[in-house]
């Protein structure tokens, strides 16, 4: 009776049910998941899924240093504190850039190049510079969008300097939280006047979209501080948002051991935050894009949305409609029609590979004609709210999908399944019945 009465609790245009809730679930920015990843060489099969590239194409560069680690990070990245570090990895990063482009058929074009880790701007600027011109010489551009990510803490007057003239017109900055006392437990003291300096720097640099990563179910973190970070978010005139709600798992990210684990909200304030923050960027303006993405009406996300069109790769919601998307660097995922495939971890091993002429990729998972079926699924439930459904995947998840529909979480159509208003925070535990691979065997972050 406890979990009836609890699901009949509302927030917003959301509904709580619990038991709904219970099991983690990946976030689906590939299928299979990496979690499915299996350890090998990958080599050969990196290197035949690259020749077989044809047409439009995409470029993530992972850069995997900070200047400093927050403890509720859970990326691939280190401290860059060696200057010697940085310059023998870029001196590899370099390499791989060749030993991909070299590759790749001369009829392939690179629409769009973003940068990510860690925090690209780890290294210098004048390295940044060095990192297109590489790129420019080694692949074959058709006037790609360059889009990257920065940690406002360590964003100089320089890093605008090279941002204009370089051509970035998409940023992405931490913010987290702008809550000191929330900053303190989690280890990123970043003051708000540094943000607004970022913005305005990005601005006049001529950065068109800028995306605010903010995260909620964080320690210390009332609804009150939440509700705050999303006003200065949207006062400081953030284009896009994206609000995660942070995963604690000190037992897979050993330096979340320095967050409190008792000053951390419990399921149904995560679930009420997240439908705060749900309304409150509605309410302030922002379209809601897939289940944790807000972006104002108007900007490429906003509009992919509204015309179908949006997709989910290894950094989230997307309007990047590129099927390939070549990582490059230690860690970065690649995405070919038939493999998924990641890049050796260690930086260390893998300037040992580069430096080798070897390709990096030593850990992915070839994608199968019903991997391809079933991916095909999931994205369309979590990028525009419906698919259609064949039979035999509809009769093996029905059991199970009742009690969404039950709930007026989903809605059958003949084989048109839909996710009804205020199916946001379910839209995962959705997917997931489609998933071949959800075993327990593997574990995933809170589905809210």
């Amino acid at each position: 009776m406890a979990a009836d009465a609890l699901a009949s609790e509302s927030f917003g245009d959301w509904t709580y049910h619990p038991a709904l809730l219970a099991r983690p679930v990946p976030r689906y920015t590939s299928y299979p998941t990496a979690a499915e990843f299996v350890e090998d060489s990958f080599e050969q099969a990196q290197r035949t899924a690259l020749q077989a590239v044809r047409g439009t194409a995409s470029l993530y560069i992972h850069i995997p240093y900070c200047q400093e680690i927050c403890w509720y990070c859970g990326c691939n990245t280190g401290a860059a504190n060696k200057r010697q570090r940085l310059a023998a990895y870029l001196e590899a990063l370099h390499r791989e850039i060749e030993l991909a482009g070299a590759l790749l058929d001369p009829s392939v074009r690179i629409g769009r190049i973003a940068f990510g880790g860690g925090s690209p701007n780890a290294i210098k600027p004048t390295d940044f510079v060095r990192l297109i011109d590489a790129l420019t010489l080694n692949f074959r551009m058709e006037r790609p969008v360059l889009s990257i990510e920065l940690d406002p803490r360590s964003v100089t007057p320089d890093w605008f300097m090279a941002i204009r003239g370089i051509g970035v017109i998409k940023a992405s900055m931490g913010v987290q939280t702008f809550d000191p006392r929330v900053q303190a437990a989690i280890g990123r003291v970043q003051p708000a006047a540094m943000i607004e300096r970022s913005v305005e720097g990005l601005r006049k640099a001529g950065v068109e979209s800028i995306n605010f990563d903010l995260m909620y179910g964080l320690p210390f973190q009332t609804d009150e501080a939440l509700a705050d970070s999303l006003d200065r978010s949207a006062a400081m005139g953030a284009d896009r948002v994206a609000l995660f709600g942070y995963a604690h798992v000190p037992h897979l990210i050993p330096r979340q051991r320095r967050i409190d684990a008792s000053e951390l909200p419990d399921q149904r304030a995560r679930f009420r935050m997240a439908a705060q923050g749900h309304a409150r960027l509605v309410d302030a303006g922002y379209q809601a894009v897939g289940f944790d993405h807000f972006a104002r009406p108007g900007d490429d996300l906003a509009r992919a949305a509204l015309a179908g069109t949006l997709r989910r790769n290894f950094q989230g919601f997307t309007d990047d409609a590129a099927e390939t998307l070549i990582g490059l660097g230690a860690s970065a995922i690649s995405e070919f029609d038939g493999l998924l495939v990641q890049n050796e971890k260690n930086a260390g091993r893998y300037r040992m590979l580069v430096a080798a002429s070897l390709l990096p990729g030593r850990k992915g998972v070839v994608r199968t004609a019903e991997d391809r079926r079933r991916g095909r699924v999931i994205t369309d439930l979590l990028c525009r709210g419906h698919a259609r459904i064949e039979r035999d995947l509809l009769l093996a998840a029905r059991d199970r999908l009742d009690a969404f529909a039950e709930r007026g979480i989903v809605r059958l159509e003949g084989d048109l399944l839909v996710l009804e208003r205020g199916s946001e925070p379910y839209a995962r535990s959705v997917a997931a019945l489609f998933d071949a691979y959800r075993d327990g065997a593997h574990q995933f972050s809170s589905a809210v």
